[in-house]
């Protein structure tokens, strides 16, 4: 009787969860709509509107033949959807602007639409006549009245951040703009949709039960949910979680941060969660629910990067627990009772989880979720109940919504279905199949809820045919990911390869010894031993399925990495592998490993490598390379294999292995590599200090400074006004007091960089092929207008030429000097900055220099008439601010002014004589801004 009550239970609540689940992406939301109108209150003041959506659904603008006369004499623009001057203006939006007449000709009016010239006409021709514009995803058409309409077939429609304009006074009769807004994904769900969405989820809840009772009915007691003991703290949890607590204040964060946080909180004012970055604003669904619902949550109490980082600290935490407290001990007694293994498993995750795992992207919580996923389906299989089956594929259906590489958690499952259906079949004898696998089902489905509460099927269609369009991979492309990891960069550096390879290294290594000895570990418990490599093999095939290859998705591998690290510090410890010959290639097998990683640099991301040593190289010891050292080593382990192997006939095979022997090599490399990490941060904290670091930027937020770089950036808002002027001359001769083979116009024509500026990695998922940071602020060189001293060079960042002399020795047939006269330096100031191009004479923080010709700069003190330090351009800090524009463009270089003397208060500039050449360029010097 009891089990009919519970069977119809079960059977009534899933399949009304399955059905309202089901139904949830096709009922109906009430969408908002909006649109745009300007004039505004009889103002013809521009105003902002920058749209998720790019453009708006259809473009209108009526433009009267008196807004176009309005600016005939000056110039300037009537209406634009981009601001006025905006470099792209015509290229994404549309600019209807008035040109002056040249040589006393009619002034021109033309309408620019993408690059598209829809009108040019004199204004003298519109007579008192107005002009349309109407743009929708078919066509745009421009129709002077009374004549035929010009039409430009196709989804022309103008980017929109707002409506611009030069015109002033009165609001020209006629004139009118106006966009309907693109709000198809501005919904909230219906009364209906509600109401289904609650039955769903509550008709889940009543099934899981029936399914917990159903599992009762064997007359067995159910099994405790926490591990037993499990609140006992050992002192490999105390290095753990104590390393990851660490590390989220003075850790390296991850590549996307900005990327993911800027999604998150445009989410809270858009109505849903759009890309924001690319594919047109439409919706991520069904990803990003409801993780990144959090994190735009989270900033509504703050911005501060140790708080909206939380999620990422808390995954680790229960990431580990989970290795520790369900993991070990499942794997088996040989697991359970060793020390080694567990020390092993933790410092393996650590060096998995350092590099990848500490900021805002979705892989920590996914390499939590499918952790928890396989857990549970051992745990199902363990105890031969079936509500663990339904809760991993809960966990399992809710990972998948974080990100596309929650797919992995498929593999989970599927390594445990047969077992599981088993179970299935043989519960399925008492109350039916319906019964034990509708609540399974449901468990899957109720995740619909979630993701599709406030959008609809159609939104979801929209965002798999967007998301086709470029940057996208096939699934097979992903060699690519692999290509990135062995680059010398952030995406290849030695703290993302070292974990992954550890990993391939256990799944070998783990593999070997089952083959070796029948198919099983000796000590391990044999299925979830081979469920765990073949979960992490499964996973590496799902992850070809995801749409992109960047590196930083190795992340989902952290807590997998742990669980195999665990099985293969048994596999190869002295219980399991007792020949000294094996043991000696194992060794040789974990130098290699990290030879591999050494060959590449100590690289992290932005802001993250600021004072990291060889942030930009691989590392240095002695002169010699750690990986080619490393790599030495590998080879005379394999010579000592090779000794062993040729002694073992004359062994006793019964002795066990020595002290020296069982020592862990995998459990050694792992702690040096987390230690190295952890010192390389510190030390660049250090470096840094007191200017901007990780370190002191999360330490500071604890205390309320919640901008993060911001706190520290110094901005120069105008470079002319801050410019030194002489004590005794002219700024037009003081540069040149003492000056042989400078000229005003002794510059080369040409100063693109010799190279690109340094980056910290290469694939970001916002790289933009316009960008040239080595050449920016007009530092290329060429001609511009005539200065002060006569020079026609190009002036970089904003100069004003009619304030500004130029001095180079670019040319020069003999030996070039320069002895400026002495400038002021005011009371206050950070820096002093002197702009140069050309090869000048530095050395960086390493030690290594570039040659050319030195700068010098003298100070004396307020009451001092003759010079009381010379000091040159210093070795930089890690904490000076780096120049722009490469080795050779042209660049502001800055001495902080802390570095000077006390009490100076003049300076001058003093190139070093050196001999001069026709083909190499020399530069060109002016006394800089005192603050930027």
């Amino acid at each position: 009787m009891e089990a009919g009550r519970v069977r119809l239970a079960a059977v009534v609540s899933s399949v009304l969860a399955i059905l309202a689940a089901l139904s949830v992406p096709f009922l109906p939301v009430q969408q908002e709509s909006a649109s745009l109108s300007w004039p505004q209150t009889d103002s013809i003041t521009s105003v902002d509107a920058s749209l998720v959506s790019y453009a708006p659904l259809e473009f209108d603008a009526t433009i009267p033949a008196t807004a176009a006369a309005q600016l005939s004499d000056t110039g300037g623009v009537v209406v634009s959807t981009a601001p006025v001057g905006a470099a792209d203006a015509a290229r994404y939006g549309v600019v209807a602007r008035v040109s002056p007449g040249a040589d006393g000709g009619p002034a021109q009016f033309e309408i620019v639409q993408r690059d598209h010239t829809l009108l040019s006409i004199p204004v003298d021709e519109l007579d008192g006549r107005s002009v349309t514009v109407t743009s929708n995803a078919e066509r745009t058409t421009a129709t002077v009245e009374s004549e035929d309409p010009i039409t430009l077939a196709g989804d022309f429609r103008p980017q929109m951040v707002g409506v611009f304009s030069d015109l002033r006074g009165a609001v020209p009769e006629g004139l009118a703009v106006r966009a309907d807004l693109d709000t198809r994904f501005t919904s909230t769900p219906s009364a209906m949709k509600l109401v289904a969405m609650i039955v769903a989820a509550l008709a889940t809840a009543v099934a899981l039960v029936g399914l917990h009772r159903i599992d009762g009915l064997d007359g067995r007691r159910a099994r405790r949910f926490l591990p037993a003991r499990w609140w006992r703290f050992r002192p490999i949890d105390a290095v753990v979680i104590g390393t990851l607590l660490l590390w989220h204040f003075i850790g390296a964060t991850t590549s996307d941060d900005g990327y993911q946080f800027t999604m998150a909180r445009t989410s809270l004012e858009s109505g849903y969660m759009a890309n924001y970055f690319r594919w047109f604003g439409v919706p991520e669904t069904p990803f990003g629910t409801p993780y990144y619902d959090l994190l735009a949550l989270m900033t509504k109490v703050s911005t501060a990067s140790p708080w909206v980082r939380l999620p990422a600290l808390v995954a680790g935490i229960v990431c580990w627990l989970v290795i520790s407290r369900e993991v070990a001990p499942r794997l088996g007694a040989a697991v359970r009772n060793n020390r080694v293994a567990l020390w092993t498993g933790g410092l393996v995750f650590l060096a998995f989880w350092l590099p990848y795992n500490n900021g805002l992207r979705p892989e920590p919580i996914v390499a939590t979720g499918v952790l928890l996923t396989w857990c549970s389906v051992e745990r199902a299989i363990a105890t031969r109940r079936l509500l663990p089956a339904a809760v991993a594929v809960l966990i399992g259906a809710l990972t998948v919504t974080v990100g596309p590489s929650g797919i992995i958690c498929f593999g989970a499952l599927i390594a445990g279905a047969r077992p599981v259906l088993a179970i299935v079949a043989a519960r399925a004898k008492a109350v039916g199949y319906l019964a034990v696998l509708g609540p399974i089902v449901a468990a899957g489905l109720v995740i619909l809820v979630a993701v599709f509460a406030d959008q609809t099927f159609a939104a979801f269609v929209e965002m798999q045919r967007v998301h086709t369009i470029p940057p996208t991979n096939a699934w097979f492309e992903e060699y690519k990911r692999y290509d990135w990891l062995f680059m010398i960069n952030a995406d290849g550096s030695l703290a993302r390869r070292f974990g992954v390879f550890v990993m391939v290294l256990s799944i070998v290594a783990s593999v070997v010894v089952m083959l070796r000895r029948g198919g099983r570990i000796p000590g391990t418990a044999a299925g979830p031993s081979r469920r765990i490599i073949g979960i992490t093999i499964a996973a590496m095939v799902l992850m070809m399925f995801t749409p992109t290859k960047w590196t930083h998705h190795f992340g989902i591998y952290a807590g997998l990495a742990g669980s195999l690290a665990v099985l293969t510090a048994v596999a190869v410890g002295p219980l399991v592998l007792r020949s000294r010959r094996n043991r000696a290639l194992f060794a040789a097998a974990v130098l290699f490993v990290l030879a591999l990683a050494f060959t590449s640099s100590n690289s992290w991301w932005y802001v993250s490598a600021w004072g990291v040593p060889w942030w930009d190289k691989p590392v240095m010891i002695a002169g010699f390379g750690a990986g080619t050292i490393l790599l030495g080593l590998t080879a005379v382990m394999l010579l000592v294999a090779a000794w062993c192997f040729l002694r073992e006939p004359h062994e006793d095979p019964a002795a066990r292995p020595g002290r020296l022997w069982s020592i862990p090599p995998l459990t050694v490399a792992a702690g040096a590599i987390v230690v190295f990490f952890v010192l390389s941060m510190t030390k660049g904290a250090i470096a840094q200090y007191p200017s901007f670091s990780l370190a002191k930027s999360n330490v500071g937020a604890l205390a309320g400074h919640s901008c993060g770089l911001a706190e520290d950036v110094l901005v120069e808002t105008d470079t002319n006004a801050s410019m030194l002027q002489p004590l005794t001359t002219t700024p037009a001769n003081a540069l040149a007091a003492q000056s042989a083979g400078f000229t005003p116009n002794g510059v080369a024509a040409d100063l693109t960089s010799d190279e690109k500026a340094a980056s910290e990695g290469m694939a970001t998922s916002l790289d933009n092929e316009d960008a040239k940071s080595s050449n920016a602020a007009g530092t290329a060189g060429g001609q511009g207008a005539s200065g002060i001293n006569g020079s026609s060079v190009a002036l970089p960042f904003g100069l004003d030429p009619s304030t500004t002399p130029v001095l180079g020795s670019f040319g020069a047939s003999g030996p070039a000097s320069l002895i400026s006269d002495w400038y002021a330096l005011p009371a206050e100031g950070d820096l002093v900055s002197m702009s140069v191009a050309g090869r000048v004479h530095s050395v960086n923080s390493d030690g290594i220099a570039t040659p050319g010709p030195a700068s010098n700069s003298t100070t004396v003190s307020a009451a001092g008439t003759e010079p009381s330090r010379s000091w040159a351009a210093p070795r930089p800090s890690t904490s000076d601010p780096p120049p722009r524009g490469g080795t050779s463009g042209c660049r502001s270089t800055k001495f902080p002014r802390r570095r000077t003397p006390s009490g100076s208060s003049s300076t001058t500039a003093t190139p070093t004589p050196t001999s001069g050449s026709p083909s190499r360029r020399r530069g060109s010097r002016r006394p800089g801004p005192s603050t930027i």
